[in-house]
């Protein structure tokens, strides 16, 4: 009998630094024996799709998800017989399926928040010469739920999926400083551990979007993100229970200079998130 041979040590913490590399969803601790591996595996593959992915190779998937190949082709294979993908032969390549989209846009259209929040964030487009957006968390980012921008020539192009970091962007501070405490240090420790070496910085961004969002009413960020985009943003928490989201009016640091972004921008989001509340708890404008 040929004596079984000792895995490599090396090619083990290989493939787990992959998986962890790879991997930005938060653990869901204590929720193990309630869980549907194959569903995680299949919502994992489809979220594996990031906005301008034309199409993505099996080779593509396995290293954005860590997943073993065999494990990968038969659930695309399941996923393609049931619409939320689409595989083309010829190129041997995935796309997200009509399936898929209809479920994104039913959850949008679904959403009072958003629905009511559109016509209030153009106006502030128009007015600011930058972009207004609306997202919320998406495991370890900030997804992007609807933008509206003005006609300026120089503006953010980013669209409703998009993902942006939390902890970097005011968008994500500014949805860390609406959590209550507990769900807070919940998402620090996530993100830490997601860039250990981060740590302090992670820790710092987010008790100084605290402090700005109990003393000025909204947060900001300036070139932490890329160094030429500033932005404002505010968090929201409707009353009716609906997820908490952030509202944010970004750009170049040509049109939202500092000084701008605490004497115009920050004072007419606050009011821009006021005027929804109220709109969506039925009050008097």
């Amino acid at each position: 009998m040929t004596p079984a041979r000792a895995a490599d040590p090396s090619a083990r913490k290989t493939a787990s630094v992959r998986k962890r590399a790879t991997r930005d969803e938060t653990d869901l601790d204590g929720e193990g024996g309630q869980l549907s591996s194959s569903l995680v595996r299949g919502l994992g593959i489809l979220r594996a799709f990031r906005p301008g992915d034309a199409s993505l190779g099996n080779q593509d998937i396995i290293a954005r998800t860590g997943l073993p190949k065999a494990t990968v082709s038969r659930i695309t294979y399941t996923l393609s017989a049931l619409g939320y993908l689409l595989y083309d032969k010829e190129l041997g390549r995935y796309s997200l399926g009509p399936a898929t989209v209809a479920l994104g846009y039913s959850a949008l259209s679904s959403s009072a928040v958003v629905h009511i929040a559109r016509p209030l964030m153009q106006p502030l487009a128009d007015l600011t010469g930058a972009a207004v957006a609306i997202g919320t968390r998406d495991s370890l980012n900030m997804v992007y739920l609807a933008n509206c921008r003005s006609e300026s020539l120089v503006t953010l192009r980013l669209n409703p999926g998009s993902h942006l970091p939390i902890w970097k962007t005011s968008m994500g501070l500014a949805y860390a400083a609406g959590l209550a405490p507990e769900e807070r240090a919940s998402l620090v420790r996530a993100l830490q551990e997601a860039e250990p070496d981060k740590a302090e910085a992670i820790s710092a961004a987010i008790e100084d979007a605290i402090a700005q969002h109990a003393r000025l009413g909204y947060v900001t960020s300036f070139g932490a993100w890329h160094s030429y985009i500033h932005a404002v943003g505010v968090p929201f928490r409707p009353r009716d229970g609906s997820p908490l989201v952030a509202i944010t009016c970004g750009g170049i640091g040509e049109i939202i200079t500092e000084q701008r972004a605490h004497t115009e921008i920050g004072p007419a989001l606050v009011a821009m998130v006021e005027a929804l509340r109220r709109q969506l708890e039925g009050e008097p404008a």
